[in-house]
């Protein structure tokens, strides 16, 4: 019998961080128990049960897999609208927005009011000789009315213009959060399960672009590690990369950083696929071209280029998350693109 349930997902390098994998499908023996809800551990009988061929007290063995089927593509066709959530991000970061176009609109329509009038009054004035006086004046009056109009037209035409943009930006964000790694052979998340524990890094092109990038961070592991970035490397070309590790013993402590640095894995590569050249296409970018995109530590893009990552920028830039400045520093990830 099958039960869904949540399971609790560590990330190697993230200190003291403990994620939670949505939509896992976990199959066990025998019906789950009456009190099988919210989320649960899995664990372990000891070596010395599973060698004598007997379940360990209070011992439970769940089998966990992620579904193989992909969840609906967040970069088809009908993602090009905002999506609600977009919506209510945009008007957080600019709550005043709405209220200018409001005002803007009311002053458009006021001003067209009294310029319907002053033409009206403009042309009652041209037609009789008696109100001849008058109509410097009133043409006085239409055309401040003219130029209201076109001033507070603008201003709501370049609100309503920067509202969009935002917008497509969150949208085009959200659309990246929902994306899936891997951790591990059992453990897949989504990329918003990392917002406000990693900086992410995304090294996407052929797999010897991949490689290079992988050989150019060496020297600033542990600083890299320090900072809370953790690199997903995507291979464009169809191909998996193959990294390799020094396994000797004074060696050991610097190739678990690494590894840790260079542990996560896209899942649903069609997905990602999608995403990134609906950036490159939007950034003007050659669909061959290798890229890289540094999120910023709530996710949102912070930068992105053509070519490698700079390592030793990002180590610069980018500040610890422990120690005396963590908090402190947290906004300091640099502006969104």
């Amino acid at each position: 019998m099958a039960a869904a349930a949540s399971v609790s997902l560590p990330i190697h390098g993230l200190p003291g961080s403990r994620l939670w994998a949505r939509r896992v499908e976990c199959g066990s023996r025998g019906p789950p128990p009456p009190r099988f809800a919210g989320a649960r551990h899995v664990r372990r009988p000891s070596s010395a049960a599973a060698s004598a061929g007997r379940r360990a007290p209070g011992a439970r063995f769940v089998t966990c897999s992620a579904s193989n089927k992909p969840s609906p593509s967040p970069t088809s066709s009908s993602s090009t609208e905002a999506s609600s959530l977009a919506k209510i991000r945009s008007e957080v970061l600019s709550p005043f927005r709405s209220v200018r176009m409001f005002f803007y609109l009311a002053f458009v329509a006021s001003g067209a009011l009294g310029g319907l009038i002053a033409t009206t009054q403009l042309i009652a004035a041209l037609t009789n000789s008696a109100k001849t006086d008058a109509v410097p004046e009133i043409f006085k009056g239409l055309l401040i009315d003219i130029g209201a109009v076109s001033i507070f037209a603008f201003l709501y035409y370049r609100e309503n213009n920067a509202k969009n943009a935002q917008v497509a930006r969150l949208t085009r964000e959200e659309n990246l959060s929902n994306l899936k790694l891997r951790v591990d052979e059992r453990r897949i998340i989504s990329l918003s399960s990392l917002r406000g524990l990693a900086r992410l890094v995304i090294c996407a092109g052929p797999v010897s672009f991949i490689t290079e990038s992988f050989k150019l961070s060496e020297p600033y592991t542990e600083s890299l590690l320090d900072r809370g970035v953790l690199v997903v490397p995507f291979a464009t070309d169809g191909n998996s990369p193959t990294f390799e590790f020094d396994e000797s013993e004074e060696m050991k402590d610097i190739t678990n950083k690494r590894k840790r640095l260079w542990q996560l894995a896209p899942v649903y590569v069609s997905e990602w696929t999608k995403w990134l050249d609906q950036q490159k296409k939007l950034a003007g970018v050659s669909p061959d071209s290798p890229v890289y995109l540094s999120l910023r530590m709530d996710g949102r893009v912070r930068g992105s280029g053509v070519g490698y990552p700079p390592w030793n920028a990002f180590v610069v830039q980018l500040p610890p998350v422990k120690g005396m400045w963590s908090g402190l520093l947290d906004g300091m990830d640099g502006r969104v693109l």
